[in-house]
């Protein structure tokens, strides 16, 4: 594996650390975090998707998710809605 594979695979890490973390302080501190485990896990691609630059801040995400509601899955969606979002 040469230097950029390493570097890029890290970087990927990094990201995948972050939503992580951005997940678990939804869970912790936000409104959004009343929702259940399988509807966070349901906005995961969409945050990926629509709103990576505002990780880790979690209200931003929360905000970004509400903006983007039209362009979220429709498991996002749903577990928007059902959070009361």
């Amino acid at each position: 594996m040469n230097a950029k594979a390493v570097s890029s695979l890290v970087t990927s890490r990094r990201l995948a650390a972050a939503i992580g973390l951005a997940l678990t302080l939804v869970s912790a501190t936000s409104a959004f975090a009343v929702g259940t485990p399988e509807q966070r896990r349901a906005c995961t691609p969409d945050v990926y998707r629509l709103c990576a630059g505002e990780i880790p801040n979690v209200r931003a995400i929360t905000a970004c998710l509400q903006r983007q509601k039209g362009n979220l899955s429709e498991a996002c969606r749903a577990a928007m809605d059902q959070a009361g979002h």
